[in-house]
C-alpha cells in the first residue's frame, strides 16, 4: 500500500526492521549485529532495542536481546480475525482425516511463503508400517489409522523459501509476466539442497509449467525427504490468494497417490473455498 510521504513514520518503520531482523539464523542480537541487519546505526539499533525490550517484545541478559512471548499477539490477533484461516481450517482437518496427510495453506510475503493455516497433527501412520518421518523422537509412530505430523516441525507463520517450495511456485505462477520478471531479476536463488533449482532461466520455466498444469509438485527442494504438491486458491474473482498444498513420504509419492488422489483432493477443495477466500 503506497502512502504519501507525510504519513509514514519512520520511527515505526525503523522499530518493526528490528523486530524483524530476528530470526532463525539470528535468534539472540546485540546492538552491532542489529545494526547491521538493519542499516542503522548501531546507536539507533541500541535505542530500539531497548525500547522494544521495554515495551516487553524483547527480552534480554543486558548485552543480547532475544523476542519475548509478546510478540505472539501479533500472529494470534491475524489468525483469530483474519477470513483466509478461519475459512480453510475446517476444510484442511477433513482433508487430512482422507488422506492422512499433512495440509496446509501459505500465502506470499515478500521473498517467502508464509504457512497461515495447517490441518491436526496427530502421530500416526496410514496402517502401512511407516514411520512418521518428523517425529522428533525418532520413534516408530502407532500403527492406527490418523494423521500425519506436518513433515520438519513445520509451523503456524513458519516462512519457506518462495523459488524451492510448492506453494511458492503456484504463487508465482499466479503472478502477471511484468511482475514476476521484476520479481526474478537479479534475485539469488540459495541453494538449500542437492535438488534446488538454483538458476533463473530453470525456475521460469519451471513456474510456466506451473503455469500451464495450475498445481506444482516439488520434491526435495526445500529439505531431503520433503516433498510436496500445491495448487492455487482462488477466489470468485479468479484471484489466486494462496496456495493449498499436501505434504507427504517418498513412498507415497513413488506410489502414485499424487495424481491419483491427492491432486484430485486438492482441487475438489480449492473449488469448494472458492466462495470463502
Amino acid at each position: 500500500m503506497a502512502i504519501e510521504k507525510s504519513d509514514f513514520i519512520e520511527g515505526m518503520a525503523k522499530g518493526m526492521a528490528v523486530l524483524e531482523s530476528f530470526d532463525t539464523d539470528r535468534q539472540r542480537l546485540n546492538a552491532t549485529l542489529a545494526a547491521q541487519r538493519t542499516g542503522l546505526t548501531r546507536a539507533a539499533a541500541r535505542r530500539h532495542l531497548l525500547t522494544l525490550a521495554h515495551l516487553g517484545y524483547l527480552e534480554s541478559d543486558g548485552g543480547y536481546f532475544w523476542l519475548s512471548p509478546k510478540v505472539l499477539r501479533f500472529s494470534g490477533s491475524y489468525l483469530a480475525s483474519a477470513r483466509l484461516p478461519r475459512a480453510v481450517q475446517p476444510v484442511l482437518n477433513r482433508l487430512a482425516a482422507q488422506s492422512r496427510d499433512a495440509f496446509s495453506v501459505a500465502v506470499l510475503e515478500g521473498d517467502a511463503v508464509v504457512i497461515v493455516a495447517r490441518s491436526v497433527s496427530l502421530l500416526a501412520t496410514h496402517g502401512d508400517g511407516d514411520w512418521d518421518e518428523s517425529s522428533s523422537l525418532g520413534l516408530p509412530a502407532p500403527r492406527a489409522a490418523g494423521v500425519r505430523l506436518l513433515a520438519h516441525g513445520l509451523h503456524l507463520g513458519a516462512r519457506l523459501p518462495v523459488h524451492a517450495t510448492s506453494t511458492g511456485r503456484v504463487l508465482l505462477a499466479a503472478m502477471p509476466g511484468p511482475a514476476f520478471s521484476a520479481w526474478l531479476k537479479g534475485r539469488v536463488l540459495p541453494r538449500l539442497t542437492p535438488h534446488t533449482v538454483t538458476e533463473a532461466k530453470v525456475l521460469r520455466q519451471t513456474v510456466a509449467a506451473v503455469r500451464q498444469a495450475d498445481h506444482c509438485i516439488a520434491s526435495e527442494e526445500h529439505e531431503l525427504g520433503v516433498h510436496a504438491v500445491a495448487v492455487p486458491l482462488r477466489n470468485m474473482a479468479g484471484d489466486t490468494v494462496a496456495a493449498l498444498n499436501a505434504v507427504l513420504s517418498h513412498k507415497r509419492l513413488q506410489s502414485g497417490v499424487v495424481q491419483r488422489e491427492l491432486l484430485p483432493l486438492l482441487q475438489d477443495a480449492a473449488r469448494e473455498l472458492r466462495p470463502l477466500v
